[in-house]
């Protein structure tokens, strides 16, 4: 009995979840009452906060069950072990791109955060995890990269803080715009292509990368 109602309990938590991103995502975060998440769910508003403090909680625990793209981008540690940090850096960008493009609640969750959460005073915890999230891949962003040019023999334009920015903007840039309109360009083969101009543009110069690409053009 005590299985049952564990297992009860958490299809419960998980169907409040499932309708708080459809809510979010259909009408946005702040528009979206815990009463709205408990009727769709088909639950009560006091399970809302049995498993729940508040919206901000429930918002959490709902970015929790995915792992977003720029979350899912490699550890420095990874790219310090590879012979290239840049094929890292790359094929954890293009990992990105494409669980984008191809799991539905993953894009439904980096749309809610992007586009449909306001960081009002009651939503400061979900403002915060944004910035540790954004503050970390920047991070190994920028060590990747300089690891990338001391093994080049290279000294970047810019500083490695500034460059690791740019990077990820380029990238979460790209899942914003292509969010807005999913037929307006091919997300994974842009978002390749407009790397690897990013890099030439900070000075690293691959010609593996030159000769796969014009294989792949012959081919």
């Amino acid at each position: 009995m005590a299985r049952r109602t564990k297992e009860e309990a958490l299809a419960t938590r998980h169907r409040l979840l499932d309708a708080a991103e459809l809510l979010f995502q259909a009408q946005g975060v702040s528009q979206t009452s815990l009463q709205q998440i408990a009727q769709k769910a088909g639950a009560t508003r006091g399970a809302i906060y049995w498993h729940f403090k508040d919206k901000a909680d429930l918002f959490n625990a709902m970015m929790e069950r995915v792992i977003l793209p720029l979350e899912a981008a490699p550890r420095s540690e990874a790219a310090a072990a590879s012979d290239d940090p840049l094929v890292e850096i790359e094929e954890g960008m293009v990992h990105a791109l494409t669980l984008m493009t191809t799991d539905p609640q993953v894009r439904r969750v980096f749309d809610v955060a992007t586009h449909k959460v306001e960081y009002t005073h009651d939503m400061a915890s979900v403002q915060q995890r944004h910035l540790d999230a954004r503050n970390a891949c920047v991070a190994d962003f920028e060590k990747a990269l300089r690891l990338a040019a001391r093994r080049a023999c290279i000294k970047l334009p810019v500083p490695g803080h500034v460059a690791a920015q740019g990077m990820h903007a380029l990238i979460s840039g790209l899942i914003q715009n292509w969010l807005l309109d999913p037929e307006a360009f091919d997300l994974v083969p842009a978002g390749r292509r407009t790397f690897r101009v990013y890099l030439a543009g900070l000075g690293f110069v691959r010609p593996n990368v030159v000769v796969r690409e014009a294989e792949t053009a012959a081919a």
